[in-house]
């Protein structure tokens, strides 16, 4: 067979590690959690203690200080082996928002407890049934009394919130209504889920297409301690952009490890299939569209690693992240459908893991930030239309 996908690269020792990691949770296993709607917690506490999903700390704060392609590879290796980094990613990139703009004494009591797994930094709480993606907009309020903020209101999709010990909050701290930009008068927090469940804060879950733990999340006078709050108040809606060129990039290095997925299955199984005496992976019908997949694979890739390098080098990456994102899930997606087609009536088995798979990407269409978004960043950002909405 021809050279292996993905291709080899300077980021090979850190890929065979990853492998042999990974390759310890097999086909069955992900089949087993994914059937019983279960969370993968052998293979995020095996990830946490080999220290790959503290890839992004700082080694002051017991991280591996590594960059943001270091830890893209980390994500795009888990979904190629077979996983799904969705149950973890948050863990990689959640502290983004703590290191970046907390305090030193936060970030000197949270990072290396994160760092070694003895807490978990896994979900963030920006979205609301009502509001959606117009964030300025959302109606999650933060009242400060005395030394405490009262929290109330309601998140939805709030992702591993049930196998988190803290979580960053986005909630307004000063009315619409008061403040001369819609960005102002938010404010991030950080909470305890221990101290808060049961105590103004209630979970509902969501069940839905993939096994992907979110919820609904209620706030009903939540107390927070106000040195809770990350960064200066008001700021929060800033701070939460800051983050989101990382998370879109990581997003993408998922969906190419899920397209090389796609690919190598596609192309094992037209050569190992029989059919009328000859291998399906002989008809141009079934070439095509596996070729078609990993060049646009290949594409999306290379917008990957620039919006990695421009990060890394802390110039503004902003059209890159989401064009990565766009790309990458884009080519995901094709990857399923021809995955899916090239296996016929098998690739519904279950025991083939490419319906699983097929589900899994699918949702990077429309999250973490859906394709009609980019289109509309790309179209005023960077061509200068006018804005649409």
């Amino acid at each position: 067979m021809s050279h292996p996908i993905p291709k080899l690269d300077q980021y090979q020792d850190m890929r065979e590690a990853l492998r042999d990691l990974c390759g310890n949770f097999d086909s069955a296993y992900w089949q087993k959690v994914d059937h019983k709607r279960a969370y993968p917690e052998d293979f995020v506490d095996a990830m946490t203690q080999a220290g790959w999903l503290a890839a992004l700390i700082p080694e002051e704060f017991g991280g591996s200080g590594l960059g943001l392609a270091e830890a893209s590879v980390i994500m795009e290796e888990i979904n190629f082996s077979g996983g799904n980094a969705g149950s973890c990613h948050g863990q990689m990139y959640n502290m983004g928002t703590l290191l970046r703009h907390g305090s030193n004494e936060q970030k000197k009591f949270y990072l290396p407890k994160i760092a070694t797994g003895e807490l978990r930094l896994q979900t963030m709480a920006v979205t609301e049934p009502t509001t959606g993606t117009d964030t300025t907009k959302l109606k999650t309020t933060a009242v400060k009394k005395s030394d405490k903020y009262i929290i109330n209101g309601q998140k939805v999709w709030i992702s591993r919130i049930q196998h988190s010990d803290l979580m960053i909050l986005l909630a307004r701290t000063t009315p619409l209504v008061e403040v001369k930009k819609k960005s102002e008068g938010m404010s991030i927090f950080i909470v305890n889920l221990k101290d808060a469940l049961g105590k103004g804060m209630e979970i509902s879950p969501i069940a839905n297409m993939v096994n992907h733990e979110t919820n609904e999340v209620f706030f009903d006078g939540l107390e927070i301690p106000a040195e809770n709050l990350i960064g200066q108040e008001g700021q929060g809606f800033k701070y939460i952009l800051d983050g989101l060129n990382a998370e879109r990039t990581l997003i993408a290095a998922e969906c190419i490890g899920d397209a090389y997925w796609f690919v190598d299955r596609a192309r094992r199984y037209a050569n190992d299939r029989v059919v009328f005496d000859r291998p399906i992976g002989k008809n141009q019908g079934i070439q095509f569209p596996i070729a078609d997949c990993y060049i646009e694979t290949e594409a999306a890739n290379l917008m990957r690693f620039k919006a990695c390098e421009l990060f890394d080098s802390k110039q503004p990456c902003g059209a890159e992240a989401n064009m990565a994102k766009y790309l990458a899930a884009k080519a995901s997606w094709e990857a399923a459908n021809v995955c899916l087609q090239t296996h016929g009536g098998f690739g519904f088995a279950n025991e083939y893991d490419v319906e699983r798979k097929f589900r899994e990407t699918r949702l990077y269409q429309v999250a973490p930030i859906s394709t009609n978004l980019i289109y509309s960043y790309v179209a005023e950002h960077i061509l200068g239309l006018p804005r649409s909405f």
